[in-house]
């Protein structure tokens, strides 16, 4: 897609500040915007974490789809994050209250990862590329 100058990923989330205070504790950084209705993490020079109350969303949904909470707790999105170090990123991951779903683990598609979830049971997988 050519076109495609920028990503940002919104997660619907049941309270704003609860998930704004372990997103900061888990990419150990503030986010770049807090307002009501939007919190943004920078994750990298063209991608952007917003978390949005579902109440929010909800209004642009209007009776479009379901209310985003009736979706709490199933996981509905991950979050595949590659990084330098996926031991370090695993252990601030449970410091943060991350609920633990698989330890690191080598996959067959060359990745070792973790996955965990957050309290709004969204997937947060922590990867490092280790080879084919």
């Amino acid at each position: 897609m050519q076109q495609l100058q920028f990503i940002e990923t919104i997660l619907y989330v049941s309270d704003q500040q609860a998930s704004t205070d372990f997103y900061s504790r888990l990419f150990r950084r503030e986010p770049l915007l807090q307002v009501p209705g939007m919190t943004e993490f920078e994750l990298a020079a063209n991608c952007k974490l917003g978390l949005m109350p579902n109440h929010g969303i909800a209004k642009i949904l209007r009776d479009q789809l379901p209310h985003p909470a009736s979706g709490n707790g199933i996981p509905r999105c991950e979050l595949y994050l590659l990084v330098a170090d996926v031991a370090l990123e695993y252990e601030n991951a449970l410091q943060c209250g991350a609920r633990l779903i698989q330890k690191v683990t080598a996959m067959d598609w060359g990745d070792s990862v973790c996955y965990f979830a957050d309290p709004d049971g969204h997937v947060i997988a922590f990867a490092a590329r280790t080879g084919q």
